[in-house]
């Protein structure tokens, strides 16, 4: 692989005397889909908002195209090409769909072009989720579970990102509805972003994925390409269930 755009070395994050995440290194490349899988508790969600600049880190490095980026505030590392769609949606109830999407592309500069590009980017996420584009007057906190999380992905798109983080985007979500959550994460694969993948279900991470790790109480368990942990009975018994390379 060249060099990636993501790279973590030895990363850790801690909260006071407990370490979530316990020296972890992963390679994103450009144009890859990689999965992060693991049960409840793993440190995912934790390692996610960390690259992101949520979390502090305890240790480790974390290099955006080689650069070591650990202590860019979390807005910066927006403006280097990160966005976060986080674990439980996270939008503003009380603001339209349309805010909410306009809160996606806070870091553009005022100005004509920025503006354009605004209108731009509104124009893609209602054509990628024309539901948003139904709904776009509409409070956030009264759309669906599903619209809320096309939302948060759409959100996380504005500031077109070079990296998309998503974190758990079927959490919670009925079974028809992830299908359509999992039917646009291909479609942004398919269109050349990069993403790193957290979910729970993970035959259908790893299905779509070009690479997974897998993460065991903060570590790196297991690594490899989406097909090859899909056929790993280790990884089968513990994440996918007895069907869980047919399902995919």
């Amino acid at each position: 692989m060249t060099q990636p755009l993501l790279e973590l070395q030895d990363l850790r994050i801690a909260y006071g005397a407990i370490e979530a995440v316990k020296g972890v290194s992963l390679r994103v490349g450009a144009g890859e889909v990689v999965a992060l899988i693991g049960a409840n508790g793993a440190g995912k969600s934790s390692l996610l908002k960390g690259i992101a600049g949520l979390e502090p880190l305890a240790g480790g490095r974390l290099l955006i195209d080689g650069r070591d980026c650990g202590g860019v505030p979390a807005h910066r590392r927006v403006g280097l090409g990160l966005a976060l769609s986080p674990e439980g949606r996270g939008v503003f109830p009380d603001q339209t769909v349309r805010d909410n999407l306009l809160l996606g592309a806070y870091t553009r500069r005022s100005g004509a072009e920025a503006r354009e590009r605004i209108e731009a980017a509104l124009a893609r996420e209602f054509q990628r989720f024309p539901r948003l584009h139904e709904r776009q007057h509409q409070l956030a906190g009264t759309l669906s579970g599903g619209e809320q999380q096309m939302l948060a992905i759409a959100r996380a798109l504005m500031s077109e990102p070079r990296l998309l983080l998503l974190d758990e985007p079927s959490l919670g979500l009925a079974p028809l509805i992830i299908v359509d959550i999992f039917r646009s994460i291909r479609a942004l694969r398919d269109a050349g972003l990069t993403i790193l993948l957290v979910e729970q279900m993970a035959n259908q991470a790893l299905a779509v994925a070009d690479r997974g790790y897998v993460l065991g109480t903060g570590r790196i368990t297991a690594q490899g390409s989406g097909r090859e942990l899909l056929a790993d009975p280790q990884v089968r018994a513990a994440y996918l269930g007895q069907h869980g390379a047919g399902n995919a």
